[in-house]
């Protein structure tokens, strides 16, 4: 069930006052949740159900066993029931064939007469999701920062609530489970549940208007790369940005809202990313639940920055490679975390020899601005060129990518896109205007409290804004084929 779907329109709003009706037996509130979960998940796929119900009864059962044992060697060995379970659920629906494929082409270039089949495997919608979702639970028991939860009912809660099942944001069990156990005492708030539809429809506009208008373009240029030269790649690589910004944040604003209607608040899990001045302040400001993950669950475990130079650069390689692993079955998602792993790298070290060699001085607020302006600008373009990789199908097609943007000849970057015609002059100047939009948004934020500015206008402007977002996303957005949000397949 999607989001920007019929289905939902119709499911959220049973949802919303069932829960609100069940005021006085709030002890059914859990249950009423969970069974919207589990029907949201099924409407993918049934069976993919069972998969949710193994994660869930092994973690809730491990959690109890690692927190009654005495011995820290039975606490490990639950731990490791737990990752096992958990991970090879994860490998074998999401990296098996990958694995496979690998294999076979080792054994290709070694001239091992040897060549292994698997079967056609379905990728499960958000399993990478829920299954990083629960592990942090039982890691979390592991380490004595948490008290298993009890309930099991909660507990299922906890790793299926639907607002977050499929694409995250990825909750830590310490945000989550209170707030699941307090679903009795929520009572309605008019301007929560306000704040909550506001969310839902500024991340359907940046879904449905923005992103999927974009995609558009981009789904035809790396279709047929060889096609095209110049700018009119260098545009593809620009929308794709956009596209899966505009995609992945407008699913975590529904979401978000779709929690706060509900009572229950997700963590933020983006803020402002392109105006990131460098890859690790990028890495600060985007999927943030997931690099905070990779943080706390890889990173600091194999020593962090606690750890001589040479090691350092391997756990930050190690991290941004796994990371780059999680997001997809192919070699161009390692390529992609490799990438940003190198620049993280750079950045740092670039970093560290200014303030170490270049004395701090006072410089004019211009020259300030422009420094800044530079530094977002460069950013911008590398992640841009990491993103060719992430959108393609393949390294070939990456490097056709990357090679033909710095192709330039006298054709039109905006001409109609050969044997379509389904890309006109205007859409990619209209195109380009909503990307502005979004921008000057995110900027004025810096300064405007939107959400504060509009609460604070006048009823009848109030309105009139909340008509005109109604009106773009019915008007202007992409409908003809409901598309899925991009980390859906993730």
């Amino acid at each position: 069930m999607l989001f920007n779907s019929l289905n939902f329109a119709l499911f959220l709003p049973i949802v919303f006052i069932l829960f609100y009706l069940f005021s006085r037996r709030a002890n059914m509130r859990w249950m009423l949740l969970l069974i919207a979960s589990y029907v949201f998940y099924m409407t993918w796929n049934v069976s993919f159900i069972v998969l949710i119900l193994i994660s869930t009864i092994v973690d809730y059962v491990v959690a109890q066993c690692i927190y009654r044992a005495k011995i820290k060697r039975t606490k490990t060995i639950w731990l490791i029931l737990s990752l096992c379970t958990n991970l090879g659920l994860l490998f074998y629906f999401k990296y098996f064939g990958f694995f496979i494929d690998a294999t076979n082409a080792l054994f290709l270039k070694t001239n091992i007469d040897i060549m292994l089949t698997s079967a056609e495997i379905i990728l499960p919608v958000g399993i990478s999701f829920y299954t990083f979702q629960t592990l942090s639970y039982t890691i979390d028991v592991y380490r004595g920062k948490l008290t298993p939860e009890t309930h099991l009912g909660i507990f299922g809660l906890y790793v299926a609530y639907f607002p977050q099942l499929v694409a995250g944001p990825i909750e830590r069990p310490s945000n989550l489970l209170p707030q699941l156990n307090n679903l009795p005492n929520i009572k309605f708030d008019y301007e929560q549940v306000t704040d909550g539809l506001k969310l839902v429809g500024w991340g359907l506009f940046k879904k449905v208007v923005i992103a999927d208008r974009v995609a558009i373009y981009v789904n035809e240029v790396y279709a047929t790369p060889n096609e095209y030269t110049g700018f009119i790649i260098i545009i593809a690589m620009i929308f794709f940005a956009f596209q899966i910004y505009c995609d992945f944040s407008g699913y975590s604003d529904i979401a978000i809202g779709v929690a706060k209607m509900l009572g229950v608040r997700l963590s933020q899990n983006f803020d402002r990313p392109y105006l990131s001045r460098s890859i690790p302040e990028f890495w600060q400001r985007w999927h943030i639940t997931l690099s905070t993950w990779f943080r706390d669950y890889v990173y600091i475990p194999l020593g962090g920055n606690r750890v001589s130079k040479v090691r350092w650069i391997v756990n930050i390689m190690i991290t941004f490679t796994v990371s780059g692993l999680w997001h997809g079955a192919n070699w161009t998602f390692i390529i992609w975390g490799a990438i940003h792993g190198s620049i993280y790298l750079i950045s740092s070290f670039l970093d560290s020899i200014s303030k170490s060699f270049i004395p701090s001085l006072t410089l004019p607020a211009i020259l300030n601005i422009v420094i800044m302006i530079i530094k977002t600008f460069t950013t911008f373009v590398i992640v841009c060129i990491a993103w060719a990789f992430f959108r393609a199908e393949s390294i070939q097609q990456a490097l056709i990518i990357l090679g033909q943007a710095l192709q330039f000849n006298s054709e039109s970057a905006f001409e109609l896109i050969p044997g379509t015609g389904a890309i006109l002059d205007f859409e990619v100047y209209f195109a380009f205007s909503l990307i502005a939009f979004l921008m000057i948004v995110e900027i004025g934020a810096i300064w405007i409290d939107w959400s504060h500015q509009i609460k604070r206008s006048p009823l009848v402007i109030r309105f009139s804004l909340y008509l005109i977002l109604g009106l773009a996303i019915t008007i202007l957005g992409e409908f003809t084929k409901t598309s899925e949000f991009i980390y859906f397949q993730f």
